[in-house]
């Protein structure tokens, strides 16, 4: 793929600035997206609030006057490329309803972590999923749901519960130990599941992708390496990776 001319090529962003909205607490998202970025290639975040009411009309509203804020502020960054890295705060219908308002504000190509793990999980041709997540059972059952609506079978689905007390829990996501969050995504595997799906942008996994693509058998695609792989992809950025998984090594 050839590289478009970018608006405000910058030193160390001589190739792509790629900016991306985390919710407050999150403290994982940025880091992993700092590790995988490419030489030329810089990383630009702004912070929003944290919407568990993405359905209803008054929902809605608050979701996307937020979603406007953030994506003008980055805008004025001269980003390439916009993402939207929360996964359940952009599992909104029509799927690409979200990034289509993002790109209208902006005026750049913009994502959203829910859709970039559909059209990775599509490029990957992945239909039947098992799904590991820190998330409680409500959020589980709306993201199973959601992942149902838009052609995709999740056949196994695991929670950590963390979130069943209240939106003070979050922060504990980023917490959990990396032999607890192996041990949990092994757990959530079953036969015929084609794909494991890693979700929330908040949950260390990065360095696990590989290892637990042989471990498993089978593609592991996670909601930050999806969500960097969308976002790359809309700046024009088609630079492959051996480390994090088969998505950004061959898609």
């Amino acid at each position: 793929m050839s590289e478009p001319p970018h608006r405000h090529p910058t030193t160390y962003g001589w190739r792509a600035k790629i900016g991306v909205i985390v919710p407050p607490t999150n403290t994982v998202n940025e880091a992993e997206w700092q590790l995988m970025a490419p030489a030329g290639v810089t990383i630009h975040t702004t912070r929003m609030p944290l919407h568990e009411d993405i359905t209803s009309a008054a929902g809605k509203r608050a979701l996307y006057d937020d979603v406007r804020r953030a994506t003008h502020y980055l805008a004025q960054a001269g980003v390439d490329s916009i993402a939207y890295g929360c996964t359940a705060g952009s599992m909104v219908l029509p799927i690409t309803a979200l990034s289509d308002f993002m790109a209208e504000v902006s005026g750049v190509a913009c994502v959203t972590t829910a859709a970039a793990i559909v059209d990775g999980l599509k490029a990957l041709g992945i239909s039947r999923i098992a799904l590991a997540t820190p998330y409680h059972d409500a959020l589980n059952q709306h993201e199973k749901s959601f992942l149902a609506s838009v052609g995709i079978d999740t056949l196994a689905m695991r929670g950590l519960g963390i979130g069943a007390g209240g939106p003070h829990e979050y922060p504990h996501i980023a917490r959990t130990p990396p032999a607890e969050i192996h041990d949990h995504v092994v757990a959530a595997d079953c036969d015929g599941a084609e794909a494991m799906v890693i979700s929330c942008t908040d949950f260390p996994v990065l360095d696990m992708i590989a290892g637990l693509e042989d471990e498993l058998a089978k593609p592991v695609v996670t909601s930050n390496q999806a969500t960097f792989w969308a976002a790359l992809r809309a700046a024009g950025i088609d630079d492959r990776f051996d480390r994090y998984g088969v998505l950004l090594k061959n898609c």
